[in-house]
């Protein structure tokens, strides 16, 4: 009959309360992740309390697939900080340091320079266009610690979509096919 016949029979096999304990069990463990993931955001105060470095222009110090941890309270912002900002009309966030920070004192409104390591000129040309400046509305938040190459896992789900679905694929069959 082989895997797949038997794989069928198994789903037979399942009795309704076995079936509807799983699915209990597997809005648990979504609605566990997405408090906790709310949790997260009201704790660092930032809509993204994590986010992973995409590319190597902070190399040395973050490397690409680096997890960061990000908060954002109302400290103002200093030169040599690490910053996630995100421009309209861009999806991806971008993690660089802080060069220059300006504010203006009739009215007190901060503006910041960003530049990541690794690279040779500033980001006004990653910024809206005829944008000089950063403002605190374009930030995430300020980055706190990371995991190295952890988010490595992401970039590839995200560079090749068919192992996302081979994934998810299989954890289902796991999880429909377990004993327990």
């Amino acid at each position: 009959m082989g895997w797949i016949g038997e794989t069928i029979q198994s789903f037979k096999s399942i009795k309704i309360r076995k079936a509807l304990s799983q699915a209990i069990s597997f809005g648990l463990i979504i609605s566990s992740a997405l408090m906790i993931w709310k949790g997260l955001i009201c704790w660092t105060g930032s809509a993204s309390p994590v986010v992973v470095v995409l590319t190597g222009s902070m190399e040395p110090g973050f490397a690409r697939g680096d997890i960061l941890f990000l908060h954002m309270n109302k400290d103002p912002i200093r030169t040599g900080e690490i910053v996630v900002y995100n421009i309209e009309g861009r999806d991806i966030p971008i993690v660089h340091r802080v060069i220059k920070v300006h504010e203006t004192k009739d009215t007190g409104e901060v503006y910041f320079l960003t530049k990541g390591d690794n690279n040779e000129y500033d980001d006004i040309p990653l910024y809206a266009e005829n944008q000089l400046w950063l403002q605190r509305q374009h930030l995430m938040g300020k980055a706190i610690g990371f995991l190295p190459y952890v988010g490595y896992a992401t970039i590839i789900m995200t560079d090749m979509p068919i192992i996302k679905y081979i994934l998810i694929g299989v954890l289902g069959l796991l999880v429909l096919t377990s004993n327990d």
